[in-house]
This record gives structure tokens, sequence and C-alpha cells, in this order.
């Protein structure tokens, strides 16, 4: 561990835990013009590292009204290689500028030797692929002077030299660094259809005390070249009944907590998005009334 980590990074509260939604620039206008009451928003952070523009301007504009959650796609936390030091300094000045309540990123990575591959690739689960993680995740959080947070994956391969569960290998990480979980609930999904596994099992063992946030998404539906079920990260649809189920019985546990509605693609009208944040928010509601009757019994949140 870390001589940082973790108690000299700073906790960030200022993403309530409410639903949100993916800042798209569709909607920018009609954000600002109506003031929606919502609970925060997220961006890429790659989208917005320019030195200017209407995006940066818009987003500065939004940001003086809601709270904010950067999620990154670009560190390549688990790759072997070292992290590039320019992307961490652009993701440095991006985080100073708008002071987001949240960062969060990928367990994956996406480059190799000189080259960016567009795409958040699985790693294997070992001792080795571990240390890496750890050393990045300390650097990353070091360079910052914050706590971030890391995704589990949604994947369609496993790899044979794999020797680690990926929920402990995610608690590890997490104990080791002080970095915190991001949940995402569709990649649990995802991820238990295309590998025929449990995914109330892994909920269950997943070490929800570390988690800061969760995101919800839609999936597309395919078959593999077996004819099995195969489920794809899509992010272009409403959240399915099934996700919703699952978010349930991991807010039963944990407590209301910053839920992201991801729609990255075939972006619908705002009422549409904002529609899956209400039903997100309204789940969370519930969820607070029955624990207010039950005595108020969750899982602690070290977050």
């Amino acid at each position: 561990m870390s001589a940082d980590t973790p108690a000299s990074f700073p906790v960030c509260a200022q993403v309530p835990p409410h639903a949100g939604v993916g800042l798209k620039p569709q909607h920018y206008r009609e954000i600002l013009a109506t003031a929606p009451p919502i609970g925060f928003f997220e961006v890429h952070a790659e989208n917005y590292m320019g030195a200017g523009g209407p995006p940066l301007r818009h987003l500065q504009a939004i940001r003086e009204c809601y709270p904010l959650s950067l999620h990154g796609v670009g560190l390549s936390i688990g790759a072997d290689r070292p992290l590039d030091l320019d992307h961490l300094g652009r993701l440095q000045r991006l985080i100073e500028r708008f002071e987001p309540g949240l960062f969060s990123e990928h367990l994956a990575w996406s480059t190799h030797e000189a080259s960016f591959l567009n795409d958040l690739l699985p790693l294997p689960y070992t001792d080795e692929a571990l240390a890496r993680v750890c050393d990045h995740v300390d650097q990353v959080q070091a360079r910052l002077g914050r706590r971030m947070l890391l995704e589990n994956p949604s994947t369609y391969v496993v790899f044979a030299e794999s020797t680690i569960p990926e929920v402990d290998f995610l608690a590890e990480i997490a104990a080791r660094t002080g970095c915190g979980l991001l949940l995402d609930v569709a990649n649990v999904a995802v991820s238990a259809t295309n590998h025929g596994y449990d995914p109330i099992a892994y909920l269950d063992a997943f070490p929800l005390a570390h988690v800061g946030e969760i995101h919800l998404a839609g999936a597309a539906e395919a078959v593999d070249d077996a004819g099995a079920r195969l489920l794809i990260d899509a992010h272009d649809s409403p959240v399915a009944a099934p996700v919703w189920d699952l978010y349930a019985h991991v807010i039963a546990r944990l407590g209301p907590v910053p839920t992201l509605i991801e729609w990255d693609n075939d972006v619908p009208l705002w009422p549409v998005l904002h529609a899956e944040a209400e039903r997100a928010e309204a789940a969370m509601a519930r969820l607070a009334s029955a624990c207010a009757g039950q005595g108020g019994r969750h899982v602690a949140h070290a977050l």
C-alpha cells in the first residue's frame, strides 16, 4: 500500500446519493433552459480535454448548477506498460478546473506499445496483474491527490491463467490502494449471462462497503458461435428489467448511492433519459422508506 493511501486522500462527497445521467451535447440547451431536478451529471473525461470551445463552456455552465462525476476511459489502468503521464496531466488539469465530486476509471486496458485501442479490454486476474493495477492506481491517486473509483468490467472471454475471482481481485485493489469501486450492475448482468454464473451470488460477494457509485445501462442481445445467448454492453437502450431487479438487490443491502444512467449510443430525447433517472430515484426512495420502517439496517458505507 502506498504511504499516501488511503487515509490522506479527501473523500469528495459533493455527489449526493441520488440518480444522475450522462451529459450529452444534444441535451445541453434543454438542461440549461429548464434546470431539471436531477442528482448529478457524469461526463467522459476525454471528451473535455481540449483547451476551449462550446463543450467546455456548456460543461462549465452546467457544473455551476449541478454536481459532476468524471468518468475516464483512457488511463489503461490494466495495461502491461507505464501509465501515459501526458494523459494523466490532462486529467489532472480537468479535475482542477471542474472539481468533480467523483472520479472513476475502468478495470481494463486499451494501450499496447505505442498504440491506443479504442476499446476497454479485459485482463487476467493473476498476482502479477494485481500488483501492476495497484501500482497504477497508486500513481493516479498520488498525482490527482484524491481517491478514485474503479469499475468492474463487462467481459466476453475469460482467461485460463486467471487465479483470482473478479470480486476478490477488486476487493484486494481497494484494500491495497484505498481506492473506491464503481459497481456497474449492468456489467454484472452482461458478464453473468455471457459466462453462465449467478449474478446474485456475484453481488453478494462484491465488496459493497467500497462502492461510491453505481452504473445502470441497457444492453444489446445476440447469440455466440455456439448459439448461446450473448449480451453486449451497448449503452443504447433503456435499462432492462433484470438489471433493475439486480439494482434493487444491491441497494437493499447498500442503501442509496449515486446512481448513473448510462445511455451513450442512440441517445434519446431528454425526457426519456430523465425518466430513467427518475425510476432509479424512486427505487432508492422506496428502499429508504423500507429501511426506515425496519430500523434503517443496511451495509455500512466506507466512502
